[in-house]
């Protein structure tokens, strides 16, 4: 009888019989040498038990509840010794009682039920419409089973998204890598040939299916459409001639102002595209607008849409009649049609050539005595201290000045333009930090 023993134990302690503990037994020990074997621990070897959640919880539940049987001990004693509240006790004990020792195992601490739950039914069918329709998002299923079954309350959209991803019928797309966002702020366009602003009109097809691409420049300030020409493909090639042809006739300007695509940009550090670093090798700074915010080169995408209205509402018949129909538009844009914001006046009227001619031969950028030129190799790296550091490909061949900041840090010009940050430490590039100021490199 375990409460014998107890009491047994009890007197024997009052009588001051040694007593020793090992693994968990008390041992009380009599003059004449007799033993006895308690499976009820002492009050000095609990107090130095460990908590459940750090030792192995399914014994040490067992343990409580063979040592609160044994009524040596309080509720609130023993839970104090084990290091867990009184309810845990009493859930501990009442879970024995209830169910045995599978009542002490570990359970799922996950709700039982859920209020909120969409019904089984309701899933079924959503699912059902999806396989059927394996393109329609959890707006579209969700508008369609509403019609279908007007009667029964369908989740929402984002609730049936969530149960499409569940169910494995959703594609994630692949996270495009942006380029990098121009940094500085957009000048302003006070005077003709301050900055000009280029882009691709939408591609159409013309009647006998030929693609159109249109390339667009226009001076900012008087609005004169410089070109509008198509392209056989939007390649750095034949752009860059259709760039030169401009240069020739009506000069350079100081600024490009151009959106984030190809191949005006690319993913390279600072955005930069061959096209780019031919246009800063020649003094222009090659500027583009912020993602998502045509607006910044408003003036431009207005251009844009009175081209289409006159010159592809309907398409021509073939390629060449076309191009006639932009240089017709061109001629009638900028010299016929007077603009509200020129004061009602004509393009033409306000634009003269740029004073800066296109040099006979594109100038290699110099750098002063204050920097540390480095060639940047095939693969797009330079040497630094008999170690390769990575740059950019679109830089092969070219020639970059390292302007010290500190003992550790150097900003990386292109010509007189900041491109990176790097640290001499790691042999890293990191971007330039925003908001600070780029010096002019020294000479």
């Amino acid at each position: 009888d375990p409460h014998r023993l107890t009491q047994v134990g009890r007197a024997l302690r009052e009588l001051g019989v040694p007593m020793m503990v090992q693994t968990g037994h008390i041992l009380y020990r009599s003059d004449r040498g007799h033993t006895l074997h308690f499976w009820v621990r002492s009050r000095r070897h609990v107090e130095r038990s460990m908590p459940w959640k750090v030792s192995g919880v399914m014994e040490r539940r067992k343990q409580f509840v063979a040592e609160y049987r044994s009524g040596d001990w309080s509720m609130t004693e023993l839970c104090r010794a084990h290091g867990i509240s009184r309810p845990t006790g009493y859930e501990v004990v009442r879970r024995y009682e209830r169910d045995g020792e599978l009542g002490l195992e570990e359970r799922s601490r996950a709700a039982q039920r859920h209020p909120n739950q969409t019904p089984r039914e309701i899933e079924e069918g959503v699912l059902d419409l999806r396989r059927r329709h394996p393109g329609w998002g959890p707006r579209t299923l969700k508008s369609r089973l509403e019609k279908l079954h007007p009667q029964i309350g369908w989740p929402a959209a984002s609730t049936i998204g969530g149960l499409l991803d569940r169910e494995g019928l959703t594609l994630h797309r692949r996270k495009r890598r942006k380029t990098e966002p121009y940094s500085r702020p957009l000048a302003a366009a006070t005077e003709p040939n301050r900055i000009w602003c280029a882009d691709f009109k939408g591609w159409f097809r013309t009647g006998d299916g030929t693609r159109i691409d249109p390339l667009t420049i226009t001076d900012a300030c008087s609005r004169y459409l410089l070109r509008c020409q198509a392209v056989e493909k939007t390649d750095t090639a034949r752009v860059q001639a259709i760039f030169e042809a401009a240069f020739r006739e009506s000069g350079m300007p100081l600024a490009i102002r151009t959106d984030n695509g190809a191949p005006f940009a690319s993913r390279a550090i600072a955005g930069l595209s061959r096209l780019a670093v031919w246009w800063m090798k020649l003094g222009i700074v090659p500027e583009r607008i912020q993602a998502g915010h045509p607006e910044q080169n408003g003036q431009h995408e207005r251009m844009h849409r009175t081209l289409g209205e006159a010159t592809a509402s309907p398409p021509q018949r073939n390629a060449r009649a076309q191009q006639r129909a932009f240089d017709d538009f061109r001629y009638v844009f900028n010299e016929e049609r007077p603009h509200q914001a020129l004061g009602m006046r004509t393009p033409s009227s306000c634009y003269e050539p740029s004073p800066r001619p296109y040099p006979a031969r594109v100038p290699e950028p110099e750098y002063g005595s204050a920097l540390r030129v480095r060639k940047v190799r095939a693969r797009g790296a330079f040497t630094w201290k008999h170690e390769d550091v990575f740059l950019s490909e679109v830089l092969e061949g070219e020639r970059i000045g390292l302007l010290p900041i500190d003992e550790r840090y150097y900003r990386v010009y292109f010509a007189a333009f900041p491109l990176a940050r790097f640290d001499s430490y790691r042999l890293h590039i990191e971007r330039l930090p925003k908001n600070q100021p780029a010096d002019e490199p020294g000479g």
